[in-house]
């Protein structure tokens, strides 16, 4: 799959798993809703119910900002099935603009986001490669 088509797939896609790591590198898993810009993907901390503020996610950005997002899509025809994962390097974003900027990004793609504003923080993930798989 080329980088357009990758690219397309992921814009089609409505969630994603985001893959982060621990300082051991013990792996963590989560879905998460995102939005991309140029070489940029967001993602934020939403007002969904969760167990504690004081998310694995982001502590393993802070002490390991190596992540992987998977992108797929998944049907009982095989031919139809896709899959496309980013590389990159994930940080908080600590500007107050940028973070608006990405939460108007979220807000354009997900009508929820419209109605509650993100008010977690907001993590940019510079994409370093992409690679992806089709059965077409």
């Amino acid at each position: 799959m080329d980088a357009s088509a990758m690219r397309s797939r992921i814009l089609e896609a409505r969630v994603a798993r985001l893959a982060t790591a621990d300082a051991e590198g013990r792996p963590h898993i989560v879905p998460i809703s995102f939005a991309l810009d140029g070489e940029t993907m967001f993602f934020a901390v939403d007002a969904k119910p969760k167990r504690t503020t004081d998310l694995k996610r982001l502590r393993n950005i802070a002490a390991n900002p190596a992540v992987a997002v998977l992108f797929d899509h998944y049907e009982d025809d095989w031919s139809r099935l896709w899959w496309v994962r980013i590389d990159g390097a994930a940080r908080i974003v600590d500007d107050e603009l940028a973070a608006a900027r990405a939460i108007d990004l979220l807000a354009g793609r997900y009508e929820q986001y419209l109605q509650a504003r993100p008010g977690g923080p907001v993590v940019a993930i510079s994409i370093e490669r992409m690679s992806g798989w089709s059965a077409r």
